[in-house]
């Protein structure tokens, strides 16, 4: 039913990929917000981060914009692709039907 290319999504490409919905960011900053979102949960380090960034790069998912005026333009700044949002939004909705099978089967009573 949610067999989509590139789904299902590692963990750090779906909170890339939700920071980036949000708007376009550099290195740093994703690594961070990543932090927050996740309440801690998930850090991605540089060397993990970058070949991420590699990877959704070549799958179309996300492109390398430039710097708002002011920024220093020695960072690289991304953001997410149309479709970066639909392999996204595919991903929420798989995790939801996934959540939704659990659910009832997690409330009732183990019989062994």
């Amino acid at each position: 039913m949610f067999v989509d290319e590139g789904l299902p999504l590692t963990e750090g490409f779906f909170y890339i990929l939700l920071v980036l919905y949000s708007a376009p960011s550099h290195g740093y900053a994703i690594m961070q917000h990543v932090e927050r979102m996740s309440d801690n949960h998930v850090r991605i380090g540089a060397g993990t981060l970058y070949t991420a960034l590699g990877t959704l790069l070549k799958k179309g998912l996300i492109q390398s914009t430039p710097a708002p005026e002011g920024a220093d333009p020695r960072r690289k700044m991304y953001a997410i692709t149309e479709a970066g949002q639909s392999v996204l939004r595919s991903e929420v909705e798989r995790l939801k039907h996934m959540a939704r099978t659990a659910e009832p089967i997690l409330r009732t009573e183990r019989r062994f």
